[in-house]
């Protein structure tokens, strides 16, 4: 079942440049600290759309402002990342 937050982490990840962009990822406060392997691929635009209170850059690294909802983002970006769908899994029994 796709929820806002999963949607709002779809949108972040397509932002930071993709999975293939993306060597890490963690939640911090009210962040998400990204290590990106392209910083030109992230789209600072596409972040804020996403819902971002603010995005600051500095070499390879970026700190996404999600606000209190962050750990549920973390949790769904790296459920997207890792192809782990709870959607996809068979129902438990």
């Amino acid at each position: 079942m796709q929820t806002e937050s999963t949607e709002q982490a779809a949108a972040i990840l397509a932002g930071l440049g993709g999975v293939d962009n993306i060597e890490e990822v963690e939640p911090c406060t009210t962040r998400l600290r990204s290590l990106v392997r392209e910083p030109g691929l992230v789209d600072v635009a596409a972040l804020r759309a996403a819902g971002a209170f603010g995005v600051m850059l500095s070499g390879r690294v970026v700190q996404v402002v999600v606000g209190p909802k962050v750990d549920t983002i973390a949790t769904d970006l790296d459920e997207l990342m890792s192809g782990d769908d709870p959607d996809d899994r068979p129902p438990r029994t």
